[in-house]
């Protein structure tokens, strides 16, 4: 059975920072390209930032460039995301997605990180 499982998330203030993980149970986990998504309270699904499968190549959304940063440890089957510089825009349930051609799209249960002073 596959799963991820986010975990990191709290209250923070603003300015402040969180790092969140996702851990997979995937055995082919360095096939995986990971992303990171967030739910607002707007019920909007944004997506946030992405992982190529071997952590060679990142891509960011707008709102959150230059202060977030996306990375991976194959070797612990756990994908990351650290936010800094934080902002009250930025809260929202973190949830995290495995990818792969051909395979099914696995997601995550997600991790509420609040924003606030």
């Amino acid at each position: 059975q596959v799963y991820l499982v986010e975990s990191g998330g709290g209250l923070v203030q603003p300015g402040g920072t969180l790092s969140l993980s996702c851990q997979a149970s995937i055995f082919t986990f360095n096939d995986y390209k990971i992303s990171w998504y967030r739910q607002t309270l707007r019920e909007e699904r944004e997506w946030v930032a992405t992982i190529s499968p071997k952590g060679g190549s990142t891509t960011y959304g707008d709102s959150v460039k230059g202060r977030f940063t996306i990375s991976r440890d194959n070797s612990k089957n756990t994908a990351y995301l650290q936010l800094n510089s934080v902002k009250p825009e930025d809260t929202g349930v973190y949830l995290c997605q495995a990818t792969h051609s051909g395979r099914p799209v696995y997601w995550g249960q997600g991790t509420q990180g609040t924003v606030s002073s």
